[in-house]
């Protein structure tokens, strides 16, 4: 089969298309003929070395989500049969013609959305319902404070929010992604260099209930004061720096919860009870269009260096996919 392989590790022109052996599944493992796949900043650093792929997971071939259909199936498998449209998210090695996944971890693509559509799905919807519901627990009429408001996850959020009931904000350095996201159902976009005084004065002093960041150490201060009295954040990811001074009187006096996620190291256990959680809660949701995968741009496998540099510069407004033909 054809795969995207990172030949050592260094900048987007390390990546080879290189012909390697196909894969054979065994027990309750899935193959799929992979459509499409989306790129993710868990590509980029572990192409330049930072981010190795978790135990069981190709080494050298990236790629988190994909869309395809199934092509064969282990011999325990009782889910799935070849030919079904299927889509989802792996520990790597999605960014190949073929790829391995345990059955529990598919989901049926929705009979409205293709295949490039679908493969901007997996990471991005599951990420974001998982930590504004699982992790933040968020209830009807609250607050929300979406940094990176125009990432791939960034956009998934504010939709699973707004189609909550949720009151969203979000901050951006680009004026084009604040606008592009007000579509989406962000209620005010918001400049990222003094967010947390733009939040309360816009919530009465307020502030917001859930803040998801991605960008760590440089917004931890303006977090917590951008926080209502039991307020929590999520971290998914430290772009600015992971090391920080709190202000522990801040936290204890407000009551602040403070979480860090990742999906990529969890269990297998934890994996597919995420999975269940995003079929029950948001498939429906993606069937019926209230929400949608937001693509920038389609690349061919031969461009998947400038999607790549494109990611690496935040120059999208959501989703990167590579076709895998």
């Amino acid at each position: 089969m054809r795969a995207i392989i990172i030949t050592k590790s260094g900048g987007p022109e390390v990546l080879e298309i290189q012909n390697v052996g196909t894969p054979t599944p065994a027990g309750e493992q899935v193959r799929v003929r992979v459509r499409a796949s989306g790129v993710n900043r868990a590509d980029l650093l572990q192409r330049a070395g930072g981010y190795p792929a978790p135990p069981g997971s190709p080494t050298n071939i990236p790629g988190l989500e994909f869309a395809g259909e199934v092509d064969a199936v282990g011999p325990l498998v009782r889910a799935w049969q070849p030919g079904q449209h299927v889509m989802g998210l792996v520990g790597g090695g999605a960014q190949a013609e073929y790829v391995l996944t345990h059955e529990g971890l598919l989901a049926e693509i929705p009979q409205n959305l293709d295949f490039v559509q679908a493969a901007a799905v997996p990471e991005v919807f599951m990420t974001a319902h998982d930590a504004l519901f699982t992790q933040a627990g968020l209830q009807v009429g609250e607050r929300v404070l979406i940094h990176a408001v125009g990432s791939g996850v960034g956009t998934a959020a504010i939709q699973l929010a707004h189609a909550t009931g949720a009151r969203t904000f979000g901050t951006s350095r680009t004026p084009r992604k604040l606008e592009l996201a007000r579509e989406l159902g962000l209620d005010a976009g918001i400049s990222d260099e003094n967010f947390a005084s733009e939040v309360l004065r816009l919530t009465g002093g307020e502030g917001v209930h859930i803040v998801l960041d991605f960008i760590g150490a440089p917004y931890l201060e303006q977090n917590l004061h951008a926080l209502a009295m039991w307020g929590r954040i999520i971290f998914l990811s430290t772009m600015g720096g992971p090391q920080a001074n709190v202000n522990l009187g801040l936290l204890m006096g407000k009551r602040i919860l403070m979480r860090g996620v990742t999906m990529r190291t969890r269990t297998l256990e934890e994996k597919l009870a995420a999975t269940r959680r995003f079929v029950t809660s948001v498939l429906p949701l993606l069937a019926s269009g209230k929400v949608k995968p937001v693509i920038e741009h389609v690349y061919s496998m031969e461009e998947v260096a400038e999607a790549h540099r494109v990611m690496g510069e935040s120059r999208n407004f959501g989703k990167l996919v590579v076709r895998i033909d």
